[in-house]
């Protein structure tokens, strides 16, 4: 075997390793949710405490991203992306030998911080070590896949690990994982960097944007309990606009800024980032109502309502693949704006659910519309981000549409539960206790109505955002010549 072709070899096992790091951060998300009221029972936790065992992860990952990305550009991609690996791993079996709630939220914040060190560091290995055109393409319709389908994944894992292991292995399954991938990284990866010369860390500007999205996210978490109008919420989000206000005017002053504006006359990469935060919108409440109408009012069990995600994480993975190969082909801004449209359609469906329904007639036709609209949104949206971008503002660029994703995934579950719970509880009390399948059905389907509208503006974002000229020249990077010249 050829230098040549060791190397390429050595790339595609890189990126396996990558995807599998991305795919465990995105998994944890979502995994502790079935484990929820097991681990309640187990370490008293209030019902108010419980959430955020969620809550403290989203938190921190949402918060610390951009930090994470710009990070990795400054002192070494694969170095950071290592350190979060093994933060990440640490935390993980910490939260599971927790013996109080205090202690397994603490550890879920750290989770929280790794992952937002290692998941921008990973992606901004990939947009470095594959050129842009076919082969970026295929490396990130793997990403796409993996990032889609983790969200689903992580369900019908909780279930399993928490029915027949416990629910310290909702955790525990990390660390093997981590530590195997942290230690596997120097013989894959090569380490990069930013080449600017200038190699001072803005300090001030990474603790005025980090409050202010970490603050941002708490305060979209919390909206529904203490209430948009109250004062917690509005004070919250006054805090996150003046720091992030102070953000920007410590940027126009730095030498060395974490976030150089001029990246954001990209308007490709600005109209991707917006699309993001609408994406997240839209669907990351979708597996979370999916979940609440299969088990308050069909009836499912954890194991159950976890298994009835396997077509959908299937056909996620089926229509990345199919995606990064349509945007070789036809580009990203076409592929992105028909995603957009196939999970508005897939939630309109879903908002169609019954009371009395069935997983076939309410379930899997809508799961497979919004999971083919997924795999088609992810991919483009993820290329687009990245384009036109650098090799030394990669992690800067990953970071923020990595950020884009969770804030829009904060915000819009806080909306969504905003439009529905509210008048469950009110015809609840109404009817003197607990809530009817059918009034839980009417609001979850309000909200899967809403959700749709959030996806139409990103079809509508995308088709004005974008710009096609962009998009057209990514596919001429992909024609033959092309690859053979910058072979």
């Amino acid at each position: 075997m050829t230098e040549a072709q060791d190397y390429a070899r050595r790339r595609w096992i890189a990126l396996a390793l990558l995807c599998v790091a991305q795919f465990v951060v995105v998994l944890d998300a979502s995994i502790v949710n079935v484990a929820l009221p097991t681990i309640g029972e187990s370490l008293s936790f209030s019902q108010d405490n419980l959430s955020w065992v969620v809550n403290a992860y989203v938190l921190t990952f949402g918060g610390f991203l951009l930090l994470g990305g710009r990070m990795a550009d400054l002192l070494g991609r694969r170095r950071v992306f290592m350190g979060g690996l093994v933060l990440f791993a640490l935390a993980s079996l910490a939260g599971g030998l927790a013996e109080s709630d205090a202690a397994l939220i603490a550890a879920r914040a750290v989770q929280g911080l790794g992952a937002a060190i290692l998941s921008p560091a990973a992606l901004s290995i990939i947009t470095t070590t594959f050129s842009d055109g076919a082969e970026r393409n295929k490396a990130l319709g793997a990403w796409g896949a993996v990032a889609g389908s983790g969200g689903a994944a992580g369900v019908l894992l909780g279930g399993i690990l928490t029915e027949y292991a416990g629910w310290e292995w909702v955790l525990w399954v990390n660390v093997p994982i981590g530590i195997i991938a942290a230690l596997l990284a120097p013989r894959l990866i090569a380490e990069s960097r930013s080449d600017s010369e200038t190699r001072s860390f803005d300090a001030a500007g990474a603790v005025s944007i980090t409050a202010a999205l970490a603050i941002l996210v708490y305060a979209l978490v919390e909206a529904p309990d203490a209430g948009w109008g109250s004062a917690q919420t509005i004070g919250l989000l006054a805090g996150a606009v003046v720091l992030a206000g102070a953000f920007v005017a410590i940027e126009r002053r730095a030498k060395a800024p974490l976030v150089p504006f001029s990246i954001f006359r990209l308007r490709t990469l600005t109209g991707a980032n917006v699309v993001g935060i609408l994406t997240g919108a839209s669907l990351f409440s979708m597996f979370f109502f999916i979940s609440l109408y299969m088990q308050n009012v069909l009836g499912y069990s954890a194991i159950k309502a976890g298994l009835s995600y396997l077509p959908l994480a299937g056909s996620i993975i089926i229509a990345a693949g199919i995606a990064s190969q349509l945007v070789t082909k036809i580009g990203f801004k076409p592929v992105l704006a028909a995603g957009m449209a196939l999970i508005a359609a897939g939630l309109v469906w879903f908002g169609q659910i019954s009371a009395d329904g069935s997983f076939v007639g309410d379930i899997l036709g809508p799961s497979l519309l919004a999971a083919v609209g997924l795999g088609f949104a992810f991919v483009p949206q993820t290329i687009a981000a990245v384009s036109g971008v650098g090799d030394r503002e990669a992690g800067l660029a990953s970071g923020l549409i990595n950020t884009s994703q969770q804030i829009g995934g904060a915000l819009g579950l806080a909306v969504l539960s905003t439009v529905a719970f509210p008048q469950i509880d009110d015809a609840a009390a109404a009817a003197g206790g607990v809530p009817s399948p059918a009034v839980l059905t009417d609001g979850y389907a309000d909200a899967f109505m809403v959700g749709a509208g959030i996806a139409v503006l990103g079809v509508l974002a995308t088709l004005f955002l974008i710009r096609g000229r962009d998009s057209r020249e990514h596919v001429e990077l992909g024609t033959p010549e092309a690859v053979e010249a910058s072979a």
